[in-house]
């Protein structure tokens, strides 16, 4: 397994950390959860459009128009929906955790679709992976006796977010290799964003916020996605989705730079435990037994 998917999956969830940055700003701009889903894919859609015009890379095979096309409503609006949902109805600690149960997802999938063999230490990355989830976000809430609201219809929505999210890597792994990045997001974009129409109510927007909203498409889908496959094409799915983990991390040390938030003593013990699963997958990758069984076309 070559060391550089390693950090571009690295730099890839250290953008995807920066969401939740800046998702408060704009929010703080008047902009709902939904419209920002939407812009965010928008823009990201336009600057995928460019570089694959400059690149060359904007036709798709007929026959995979289909394929692109449900990989935009699963991965796009699915997951979006799915995750707002678990949001409502769940509460944001118990719908953070369930999302991060994409890596036990993935493991399941790759075994699955992929036939990646499920090694013991894929095993204990995967539990280090969501002890440290429940214990960044579940635990505190436990702890200062906050109300979890199990309801049926939240606990289902947060597993398809887990559950979506996780397919990004199957079907990058799977079906979508053969694509520079920028192809198959020109097409998934469009068809994740449109669904997501009817349900946007659209408000004015000052400067700052177009500004934000630009930059949350730039960073967080265009950069990350890029960052995220290249680094695909170079580790089995399993591992790219513990090492993706790190995300939550970066997300809470932002905060804390920028708005102060801290963690509780299970905050940091959640953090070691993820910090200490993604080391392990890059010392795992120092192992040339470790490599994938299939070496795709490379990132353009």
């Amino acid at each position: 397994m070559d060391i550089r998917g390693v950090l571009y999956v690295l730099a890839a969830a250290s953008m995807w950390g920066m969401i939740g940055v800046f998702t408060k700003y704009i929010l703080a701009e008047g902009i709902s959860a939904l419209e920002i889903a939407f812009w965010r894919a928008g823009f990201a859609w336009i600057i995928f459009v460019i570089h694959a015009s400059f690149t060359r890379e904007l036709k798709a095979h007929r026959s995979d128009l289909p394929l692109l096309l449900i990989f935009g409503v699963v991965c796009v609006t699915t997951f979006y929906g799915s995750y707002q949902l678990a949001i409502r109805d769940a509460g944001v600690a118990l719908a953070a955790v369930l999302l991060y149960t994409a890596p036990a997802w993935v493991a399941v999938l790759s075994c699955l679709v992929l036939k990646e063999r499920m090694t013991p230490l894929k095993t204990i990355c995967v539990t280090m992976t969501l002890a440290g989830v429940a214990c960044i976000c579940l635990v505190p809430r436990l702890m200062s006796g906050g109300d979890l609201n199990l309801n049926t219809f939240g606990l289902i929505a947060g597993l398809v977010s887990g559950m979506t999210y996780a397919l990004y890597y199957i079907f990058g792994k799977k079906y979508l290799y053969k694509y520079a990045t920028p192809t198959i997001f020109v097409y998934a974009l469009p068809a994740g964003a449109l669904p997501l129409l009817p349900f946007v109510d659209f408000h004015e927007k000052t400067l700052t916020a177009w500004l934000l909203l630009l930059a949350l498409g730039a960073i967080t889908s265009y950069g990350a996605f890029s960052a995220y496959y290249a680094g695909l094409k170079r580790l089995e799915a399993t591992k790219a989705s513990v090492i993706a983990t790190f995300e939550p991390v970066v997300a809470a040390t932002l905060a804390f730079a920028l708005f102060g938030e801290r963690f509780t003593l299970s905050g940091y013990v959640g953090s070691a435990l993820i910090i200490s699963a993604v080391f392990l997958v890059v010392l795992a990758s120092r192992n040339p037994k470790s490599a994938p069984t299939a070496q795709p076309a490379e990132q353009s």
